[in-house]
């Protein structure tokens, strides 16, 4: 019996997930990816059962323990913030993508990084969106100017790889790798193909090099990452960069990262002359930690990836008997807000259905995790019968649906940072733990039974 073979076709492949389609369409079937049809060449036939022939391995296999690790040590970067969310800093051969969007500072945070990296090595600073001049005016209002930095106003790979080989840099940066192209693949710059081709060959270029690669990538408006879901697979790390355009703060959060841990989180604050790491940024979160208490506000500490956070939560009540009562909220999610307050009505006695609700984070945060839950209903209820917390209470918990206090995640770190900031007080989940040296903790099983105490 002969093979089964296949015959010859053409038609237009996705360029994301590989389906194949007859005819071409705006939008994969499978997918759902716009615009990654691309014409297929027609495919021979072929038996479907082949032996693949073997070839010349590039280097014998070793035993894992005898292979060397002085390669895949980090080196710092200069930026404590940003070494924290990369596990200590670039292992050579490495590239990272960076992605953020417009406006939020990743050109100039990475001019800064080049600038550090500068002073113990080459680095090559490729910019296909700004012209050279433009990148000299930010490095000199943001102290970046070193005799080690060299910038390339560049958008071709060619032309980016002729740079190499002539400065034999330890750090190149490319700013952006959705304006880069290549004449190896078709397409525009910034489409699917051109972004993954020249992917690809700086990701080999880095490998064969030992050359750590940092692409600055940009976003859509639904936030992800433009270009090829592939992308984020063939870069070794993929860095998010966040922040509100109405707020000093920036974070850079890990998404993934081969060589660390994927769930950390560095913190930055967005001046004049630059981006500045923030290794404590509980001034931008708690607006009024150490002033006198006030009615409405509480203190809790969030987990943002591996790192405790403080937050305050704010929250106003007014009027009475209004036919429709207004909820606004910032920095919180709307539907946990909504679902806290029936909750509050229901479980504690709360009136709150004929009045208007707003609640908010304090430094442009936003706080998603249930662990918030206590505080900003203890925030409400303060508002709502105008009596104060004390300035050094903590509170922690989840809040169920019949008005239970669960137990979160985390609280031995959260309350140690709590415990370093000079909170004496925390209210938390039944058995969360021991309490730090210093600090006083309140174990609250239902929600209404604390609420009895403000008054």
């Amino acid at each position: 019996m002969t093979p089964r073979t296949r015959t010859a076709r053409g038609g237009y492949r996705c360029a994301e997930c590989g389906h194949l389609a007859m005819q071409w369409v705006g939008r994969c079937p499978s997918c759902q990816a716009w615009g990654s049809l691309e014409q297929a060449a027609p495919v021979a036939a072929a038996p479907t059962r082949t032996r693949v022939a073997a070839g010349a391995p590039t280097a014998p296999a070793r035993r894992i323990a005898d292979v060397a690790l002085d390669s895949a040590r980090s080196r710092p970067t200069g930026v404590s913030e940003l070494d924290r969310v990369l596990g200590g800093g670039l292992i050579p051969g490495s590239v990272v993508l960076l992605a953020g969007e417009p406006g939020v500072g990743k050109s100039t945070l990475l001019l800064e990084v080049a600038a550090k990296a500068a002073a113990t090595g080459r680095v090559l600073y490729v910019t296909g969106e700004e012209s050279a001049g433009q990148v000299r005016l930010r490095a000199e209002r943001t102290g970046a100017v070193h005799d080690e930095l060299y910038l390339a106003a560049e958008s071709d790979l060619g032309a980016i790889v002729g740079h190499i080989d002539e400065l034999r840099p330890d750090l190149l940066v490319v700013d952006s790798i959705q304006t880069m192209s290549t004449g190896d693949a078709d397409g525009t710059p910034g489409g699917v193909t051109q972004t993954r081709a020249v992917t690809v060959a700086l990701t080999g270029l880095a490998k064969e090099r030992g050359l750590p690669v940092v692409l600055v990538g940009h976003v859509t408006k639904d936030g992800a990452i433009a270009g090829p879901r592939v992308l984020e697979h063939l870069v070794d790390v993929v860095l998010a960069f966040e922040g509100d355009k109405h707020s000093t703060l920036r974070m850079v959060r890990g998404v993934k990262n081969r060589f660390g841990p994927a769930d950390e989180v560095g913190c930055f604050e967005l001046r004049d002359e630059g981006i500045v790491g923030m290794p404590d940024p509980s001034g931008l979160f708690l607006a009024r930690f150490g002033g006198p208490p006030v009615p409405g506000t509480a203190v809790t500490v969030v987990m943002d990836g591996r790192r405790p956070l403080p937050a305050e939560l704010q929250a106003l009540v007014t009027g009475k008997d209004i036919p429709s009562p207004r909820r606004a909220v910032s920095g919180l999610d709307n539907a946990r807000v909504a679902m806290l307050l029936a909750v509050l009505e229901k479980r504690a006695g709360v009136r709150l259905h004929d009045a208007e609700v707003y609640a908010a984070t304090v430094g442009g945060m936003r706080v998603v995790e249930p662990a918030a839950d206590l505080a900003l209903a203890l925030a409400i209820t303060s508002a709502r019968r105008d009596v104060a917390l004390p300035s050094d209470v903590v509170v922690l918990g989840e809040i169920g649906l019949a008005g239970e206090v669960r137990r979160v995640t985390g609280v031995d770190r959260r309350l140690a940072e709590a415990a370093r900031l000079g909170f004496t007080h925390a209210l938390v989940p039944p058995d969360s733990g021991v309490a730090p040296a210093g600090m006083k903790i309140t174990e609250v099983r239902d929600v209404g039974a604390v609420l009895q105490a403000i008054r």
